[in-house]
Formats: structure tokens, C-alpha cells, sequence
């Protein structure tokens, strides 16, 4: 154990998290494992945007991530705008005094450094932002692991993530495709490095009964809207990607096959309430899945997966299902190809019922051999992660004698 860990070092975890997102929540859950087994000296609070969330379901004292309660909501009134312009005011006062709190603040995975989602400069890249540049300020390390990017075209949002990315005093990413979006925005990543995503460290649940034929699908479902950059045409986008999802869900219990439809962020729901009402069969039923181990156990009771959120076809490929990705973004992509599946995809802005049950049909003929591929492949993934913690403790909690953790800040 480092001398960091011995001696009581105050870390930090920081982001969007307890706010409903299963995906942001169990890459918290991996760092937290990760302290816990390697550092359990480490005296452990969150900034983050659902304190109460992550205070009971971690054991983890939490302070919320803004001052202004309505910060995610539409300001369309003066006193909202005023409440929210002088929320960031107040907010940058908030996040120096907790940062200089602390030794070592961690932002555990997440797409903290893309606007693949429709996504504000003065929402969390500005959140984020202050926490590097405080970071910097008062010589608190902060590390973006294992955190996700994409090149962003609007250019507030690029300055704030590319500065912060550089601000941060260690980075990694969950895919080569992140690395290189950060080194065409400017930022030196030669020291950088890319790992599998934090939730392939979760633990993985034990296999079930194998289902009796026909085994049920998994389908995987979104408010999806599309990207920062449609805005201007978002209820078009969400209308074909429902329509068309409907449409495979229906095909499917008309076969005979059950569906259970599994989300991963609590805005989802009014999306399986809707595909519920238009298909109406008893073979459709609806998850409640509270954390990624449960949308894993619903995933490999399955026989198949369909799905659109990222940690959704996180989960499927870690539990060794066979996996369709509906895909709204180059990350999906990429994940896809790594576990060697990149051969099913298809594009969530433009669902075509008729050719993704071609798709689902051909995936489900292949089935034993991509449960083997799956399965090496994560072998490798549990082996990189195995670095990626090394990494992490290497970078945060120098191994340099029996000084105490305040050291940690005159080395920065």
C-alpha cells in the first residue's frame, strides 16, 4: 500500500453522479472498489450532482455539485437566469474551498470531455473546468480516469474541456478514439493512456439457469434526442428512433420471444412507458434495474441484447451476451469493435425495424461463437484494468517514504 494510503490521504470524487445514470454511478462504484482494496486509509467524500443518492447507496459523505437548485433546468424568467448566473459565481467559491479540502480528487470515468448529448458550456464542462483549475491553484492532484471524449465543435465548450483536460494533473481514456479527439483539440497526450472502461472492473454476477426456448431479448432503451449539434431538429430524431424501436419490440413478441426492456437513467422511462402502451403484450415487460450489477444480471439471463446507452452494451459485452448496438455515437462504435463485435451495429438516428431484425436474426445464428470471443475478450479487459489502477496509484499516491499526504501537494 502507498504511504498515501497509510496516512489518511483526503480524496475526492467528483462528477454527475447519484443523479439517476446508472453508467456514471458504477464507474463510480469501480473506483470506490478500487480505494477500498488499495488504499483503504483514504478518507473518501463526493461533490457531485445527487448527494443524497450516494451518500446512502456508498457510505460516502456527499455535498451537491451546484449551488443553484434549478441548474439543469431551462431559464426561460428573470429570476431563473439571475439565479443561475449568480449560481456560477457562487459555485466557483464552492468548488475552490472543497478542492483545497482535499489531496486527491478522482473524476471516475464518464463522457466528461464530449457533447455527444445535447449539452450547455455553462453546465458541467464549466463545473468541471473549475475543479482542474482550482486543482491547479491550490496543488490538489486531480485525475480524469478512464473518462470518455469526442471532438466538440462548439467552440465555449471546447476551451472549457480542453483546458481542463490540461489542468488535470493525470488523464486516461476508455478508448483510443477519446485519446485522439483530445490531441486534435490541442491537448499533449503523449503521456496519456487508454483502458477499458471503469465498469468492466465491476464484479460480474453469476450465471443463471440458462433460459428455455425462445430465451428472452434484452432491448435497451433511451430518450434519445441526438447530439449537441441537433438541437434544431431533436423531437424529429427522438420520433424515428422510437417509432423504429417500437416497431422491432412488436416484431419480436409476435414471435413469440419476451422482451424486457432496460434503461439506464431515470429520464428514460417515459420512452418504455410509450413502447409498453403501442406494443401491449404480455411478453414485454419493463426492468427496474437500480445499478449496472442489476442491468448485468437482467443481461445475462438473456439471450440477446439490443441496446442504445453506452454502459447498457457496456453491460451485455461484460456479462459475455451477445450484442447489437443501436448506436448514436463514435463511442458505442469503438466499444463495439473492441469486444469484436463491430459488425453489429446499427444507426440509432435512423432505426429500420426490417433490417436491424436481419441484423438481430444473424447475431443470434452466431451466437456460441461470439459468447467465446467475448469471453477472451475480457480476459484482456480485466488484465488492462489491473494496469490502469496501478496507474492510478502510481500517478496519485507516490510511493516516496512515510510523509504525510499533505506531501502529495508540494510534488505537484
Amino acid at each position: 500500500m502507498s504511504s498515501a494510503g497509510r496516512a489518511g490521504a483526503r480524496v475526492g470524487v467528483f462528477g454527475l453522479l447519484g443523479s439517476g445514470n446508472l453508467g456514471n454511478d458504477g464507474s463510480l462504484e469501480a473506483v470506490l472498489g478500487y480505494l477500498r482494496a488499495e488504499h483503504p486509509g483514504a478518507v473518501v467524500d463526493a461533490l457531485c450532482g445527487g448527494p443524497e443518492a450516494v451518500t446512502a447507496r456508498y457510505g460516502v459523505p456527499a455535498t451537491r455539485l451546484h449551488w443553484y437548485g434549478g441548474e439543469y433546468r431551462t431559464a426561460s424568467r428573470a429570476g431563473a437566469v439571475a439565479g443561475k448566473g449568480l449560481g456560477k459565481l457562487v459555485d466557483a467559491v464552492r468548488t475552490a474551498a472543497w478542492v483545497r479540502r482535499h489531496d486527491v480528487v478522482i473524476v471516475p470515468g464518464m463522457g466528461v470531455l464530449e457533447a455527444t448529448l445535447p449539452l450547455r458550456p455553462w453546465g458541467f464542462p464549466y463545473a468541471l473546468f473549475l475543479l482542474c483549475a482550482t486543482g491547479r491553484l491550490f496543488g490538489t492532484r486531480v485525475a480524469l480516469a478512464g473518462v470518455g471524449a469526442d471532438t466538440i465543435r462548439d467552440r465555449p465548450t471546447r476551451a472549457l474541456v480542453r483546458w481542463s483536460a490540461r489542468l488535470a494533473a493525470y488523464r486516461s481514456y476508455r478508448d483510443t478514439l477519446s485519446r485522439d479527439a483530445m490531441r486534435a483539440m490541442g491537448v499533449d497526450t503523449s503521456g496519456d493512456e487508454v483502458y477499458p472502461d471503469l465498469a468492466f472492473a465491476l464484479p460480474t454476477p453469476s450465471p443463471g439457469a440458462p433460459p428455455g426456448p425462445p430465451g428472452p431479448v434484452c432491448v435497451g432503451v433511451m430518450a434519445f434526442h441526438g447530439g449537441n449539434d441537433d438541437r434544431d431538429r431533436a423531437e424529429e430524431i427522438h420520433r424515428r428512433y422510437l417509432d423504429g424501436t417500437t416497431r422491432f419490440v412488436r416484431a419480436l413478441a409476435e414471435d413469440g420471444r419476451p422482451v424486457r426492456l432496460v434503461t439506464g437513467d431515470a429520464c428514460d422511462a417515459p420512452v418504455v412507458a410509450a413502447i409498453l402502451e403501442a406494443v401491449d403484450s404480455p411478453l414485454v415487460t419493463a426492468s427496474e434495474a437500480a445499478s449496472l450489477g442489476d442491468l448485468m444480471k437482467e443481461m445475462a439471463a438473456a439471450d440477446t441484447v439490443v441496446a442504445t446507452r453506452y454502459h447498457n452494451l457496456v453491460c451485455a459485452l461484460k456479462v459475455g451476451t451477445p450484442t447489437l448496438a443501436l448506436s448514436y455515437a463514435a463511442k458505442s462504435d469503438a466499444l463495439m469493435a473492441e469486444m469484436g463485435l463491430g459488425a453489429y451495429r446499427h444507426p440509432a438516428r435512423e432505426v429500420d425495424a426490417d433490417r436491424l431484425l436481419e441484423q438481430f436474426r444473424e447475431l443470434e445464428r452466431r451466437s456460441a461463437e461470439l459468447r467465446s470471443v467475448l469471453a477472451e475478450r475480457n480476459r484482456a479487459a480485466a488484465r488492462r484494468l489491473d494496469h490502469q489502477f496501478a496507474a492510478l496509484t502510481s500517478a496519485l499516491f507516490p510511493r516516496t517514504g512515510p510523509a504525510h499526504a499533505h506531501a502529495l501537494r508540494e510534488n505537484t
